[in-house]
């Protein structure tokens, strides 16, 4: 339960993006933005890895420490650098396929194919790499959840509307592939050993090196302002340090598929802080998909049966 709750806060961080944005009133790109919360956060991530492996090493031979490292000379340091690898292409790739999409196609059915398509992704790629079958338990409430996120964002109703054409709908699918893609690289990783910390800095810290010409090209002026340097913050600090570090710790104990559908929280927690915080207001149709999405998400936080039934009994 408490690998659930990580990811849940973890969704909950991730959902404060945009009302943060809102607050601040910049004007400011929406890749500028995104690149420059990579770009902090990731640095930040980075340096946290690098001090957790020094802490580790004070009680450490050299020869230890060098072991605990993935090195090109050996068969499984090579697979580990190039998993690394993958997961920080699809951090990098997640944001401007994201704002591409929302961009072309609009925000309501940009984010609704991205955030759906990413659940649908891990699960495809979870079952090809490992030849497993989702649980017919978690196929159900993904697509009660995704059927939910529909309702909420207007699609379905027709409130929200389709501008641009395939090129953005393919944007949106991208992002939530990207998506797929480093959080199976970091499952893969925590399941050979390491550290959510470790997993988290290797791949958001790489990001932030490659980010870093992406944001100087879209602009990063505006960091330098009060508000600029507060949203940076922010969203460096809490929707991707704090953030990730309970996803990858959720992440050591559940699956990928579960992960991915649990924190589809992040619209329900955007829409609620619209709400509450920006005096935004929904249609009973908006609100019946967010009450469809809470369920969803609760079924999935409740033991399945077969989790019950592997518990040891307490004796009194």
């Amino acid at each position: 339960m408490r690998a659930i709750i990580a990811v849940l806060f973890a969704a909950l961080c991730f959902g404060t993006t945009g009302t943060s944005q809102a607050l601040a009133g910049l004007d400011a790109s929406p890749l500028a933005v995104g690149t420059a919360r990579v770009l902090v956060g990731g640095a930040l991530l980075g340096g946290i890895a690098l001090f957790a492996r020094q802490g580790r090493a004070g009680g450490q031979s050299s020869h230890e420490v060098a072991r605990t490292m993935p090195t090109v000379t050996s068969a499984t340091g090579r697979r580990e650098i190039a998993l690394v690898c993958v997961g920080a292409l699809g951090v990098l790739a997640y944001q401007p396929m994201f704002f591409a999409g929302t961009s072309s196609v609009g925000v309501a059915l940009g984010t609704v194919i991205a955030l759906g398509a990413a659940p649908v992704f891990t699960g495809v790629l979870d079952s090809v790499i490992h030849r497993r079958r989702p649980s017919l338990r978690w196929c159900l409430v993904t697509a009660l959840a995704l059927f939910g996120v529909a309702l909420a964002s207007g699609v379905l109703s027709g409130a929200a509307s389709m501008r641009g054409g395939p090129l953005g709908v393919l944007a949106a699918l991208g992002a939530g592939l990207s998506y797929a893609v480093y959080a199976l690289a970091s499952k893969a990783l925590l399941d050979r050993g390491w550290a959510p910390a470790q997993v988290m800095g290797a791949l958001f810290g790489s990001a932030a090196v490659l980010s870093l010409p992406v944001l100087l090209a879209a602009g990063a002026g505006w960091v330098f302002t009060p508000r600029g340097l507060g949203l940076t913050l922010w969203l460096g600090v809490v929707t991707v340090a704090v953030a990730y570090l309970c996803f990858a710790w959720g992440l050591r104990s559940l699956s990928a598929n579960t992960v991915a559908t649990l924190t589809l929280a992040e619209p329900l927690t955007a829409a609620l802080l619209g709400i509450i915080v920006l005096g935004e207001t929904l249609s009973p149709l908006a609100l019946l998909g967010l009450c469809v999405l809470g369920v969803a998400l609760v079924l999935l936080s409740l033991p399945s049966r077969e989790r019950r039934s592997h518990r040891v009994p307490q004796t009194a």
